[in-house]
């Protein structure tokens, strides 16, 4: 018991270290645009922390967890007995408050670990838990988009939900939703994926035209994919041929995200 409790106590105080310095030189490094500081910190100065955490954590233990009982009087009539004996150390055991409180925080902590990433539903390759999904949709030659967005039909399936959607990127500066690729109008469309699901299904309806659906080839937890993809057709395409490709997008990685909050 004793070689758990020191060795939880010690793995605590590592995380401590670890993210204790890592946090004090990205606060002392200021703005950081790139995210390089902040990975500088968490993966090259961060285990120097953790290496001097850990051994503060098992000094702590030594000292706070480790309890020396008393050793009880002799009887009046065997003092002469026990002067002519050596001294017997007194016996140890551990702090049981002390030992409480290491396992819970270290429980607590293994069970936020267990759920973030094994058991939680949502991404862990994007920026808080969330990534973009870029997708462009090319129309055959001679049909064209709407004047308005808004009779458009556009929907993401996410799982047993549906993303968050928008149309337009930023196209040279400015906000677009529609370009002209040669004589072929392309819509542009966004998505927010947040989810761990193998299904992911696209669906885009013209005016006057059947709904045409794209089922994404994606991992249920992705990591980035920052190229578009090649043009692709819809799973059953139609007489309105369309083609869409995708690119998946996060602004940062999920630990620099996590700890710059």
């Amino acid at each position: 018991m004793r070689i758990i409790v020191g060795f939880f106590t010690g793995v605590l105080g590592m995380l401590a270290g670890w993210a204790g310095l890592a946090s004090l030189v990205m606060a002392l490094g200021g703005r950081d645009r790139d995210g390089g500081i902040a990975m500088a910190a968490v993966l090259s100065i961060g285990p120097i922390g953790g290496a001097l955490g850990f051994i503060a954590g098992v000094l702590l233990f030594v000292w706070i967890g480790i309890k020396r009982e008393k050793t009880p009087a002799p009887a009046p009539g065997a003092a002469a007995a026990v002067l002519e004996q050596p001294p017997i150390p007194a016996p140890t055991r551990i702090s049981r408050p002390f030992a409480v409180i290491v396992l819970i925080i270290s429980g607590v902590l293994g069970f936020a670990g267990w759920w973030e990433f094994i058991r939680s539903p949502y991404l862990t390759h994007g920026a808080d838990a969330e990534m973009t999904l870029a997708m462009q949709f090319r129309l055959p030659p001679g049909t064209t988009l709407p004047a308005n967005a808004d009779e458009l039909e556009l929907m993401v399936e996410d799982g047993d939900g549906r993303a968050s959607t928008y149309y337009g990127e930023s196209w040279f500066g400015a906000r677009k939703w529609r370009a002209l690729d040669g004589d072929r109008e392309v819509l542009f469309a966004s998505a927010e994926l947040n989810k761990i699901t193998y299904w992911r299904k696209v669906t885009l309806q013209l005016p006057n035209a059947p709904a045409q659906i794209w089922t994404l080839d994606l991992d249920a937890n992705p990591y980035p994919v920052p190229d578009y993809t090649p043009w692709e057709k819809a799973n059953a395409p139609t007489d309105v041929a369309i083609e869409m490709r995708f690119r998946l997008t996060a602004d940062r990685c999920a630990v620099c995200a996590f700890l710059s909050k």
